[in-house]
């Protein structure tokens, strides 16, 4: 689904597959974690990665951070082709790409100052002095709302929201172009989700940078999202705007989605949408359709072939029925 500025960041049929060991007697099986997924990500713009925990979104964020290698497909970041270029073109493509952590807590140093922290990306992918390193650390502290003192004190001094900040920031320090935040805010209280949301738009709006936002919670998704892909067993089954996935949702795993997020509203609420069963396991996905055990409107045809991902009501939907879902 093609954005209108130029992407920043493109995928094609991008795949990750991993062997696994049944056990000594019983071989190896091979875990489709994602499977031909595809999309683009323009400057500006925040694309929304949701579903279950197991549905592929960490690994597909991996991908992007090119911290894992697809196993299959295209991946452009910023134009340049990662799958199969050398690690120097890959190690020159890291500034562009940074990462926000969903744990806070852990995804700081105890032992080292929040100023170390922070100069640490520069101290390692450029040339500047201490003191630049430092003018620049204590300018990206005043950017996310931290203050000037804060720079000698240790993690364990801050709240879950600041150290969220300071994580922010340390993603920040390279100028990116593309920010993956891997559930940035599911560890911190409900009473401080909205302000590091809200400072993760206004970033957006300065630096005009490109979130690629995985999440399992639509109601943060609903807020920061241009774009959603709702995934299940590491495919695509819904990838549009949010507010038509949002307003008239086309695959059963969606609507059952939205119909389990709390809404104070009850105008808002959605149709209740049973699921049946337990999510199965990766390594045997059910034949045809991965979802048609769970789902209200299987039928036979569901069980037989793996609907195709196609166009449906301002969407893209891989259902046989997404005509009369929702």
């Amino acid at each position: 689904m093609s954005q209108a500025a130029a992407p920043v960041l493109e995928a094609r049929e991008l795949s990750r597959d991993y062997g696994i060991r049944r056990g000594l007697m019983r071989g190896t099986a091979t875990l489709h974690a994602v499977a031909d997924v595809s999309f683009t990500l323009a400057a500006g713009s925040t694309l929304a990665v949701v579903g279950e925990s197991g549905c592929g979104k960490s690994t597909l964020a991996r991908m992007v951070a090119m911290i894992e290698p697809p196993s299959r497909g295209t991946l452009k970041v910023a134009g340049t082709e990662v799958v199969g270029a050398s690690a120097s073109a890959r190690r020159a493509l890291r500034p562009v790409v940074q990462m926000v952590f969903q744990n806070p807590f852990g995804s700081l140093n105890p032992r080292k100052k929040i100023g170390t922290i922070l100069e640490e990306p520069l101290t390692i992918n450029t040339s500047l002095d201490r003191a630049a390193r430092q003018e620049a650390a204590r300018a990206m502290m005043a950017k996310v709302g931290l203050r000037p003192e804060h720079y000698g004190r240790y993690p364990h001094m801050f709240s879950g929201g600041q150290r969220q900040r300071i994580a922010i920031a340390r993603a920040l320090m390279l100028h990116p172009r593309i920010v993956i935040a891997d559930e940035p805010v599911s560890a911190l209280d409900v009473s401080i989700r909205a302000q590091v949301l809200n400072l993760l738009m206004d970033l957006q709006a300065e630096l005009d940078l490109a979130y690629l936002f995985i999440s399992h919670d639509l109601g943060v998704v609903r807020h920061i999202a241009n774009e959603i892909v709702v995934m299940y067993l590491g495919r695509i089954v819904e990838f549009g705007p949010r507010e038509t996935v949002f307003a008239h949702p086309r695959h059963p795993y969606t609507l059952a989605l939205l119909a389990s997020t709390p809404a104070v509203d009850p105008g808002s609420r959605s149709v209740r949408v049973g699921v049946k069963g337990e999510l199965p396991s990766p390594l045997d996905p059910p034949a045809g359709c991965a979802f048609h055990k769970r789902c209200a409107f299987a039928a036979a045809e569901c069980a037989r072939s793996r609907p195709p991902l196609r166009r449906v009501d301002g969407r893209l939907v891989a259902c046989h029925f997404a005509e009369t879902v929702g």
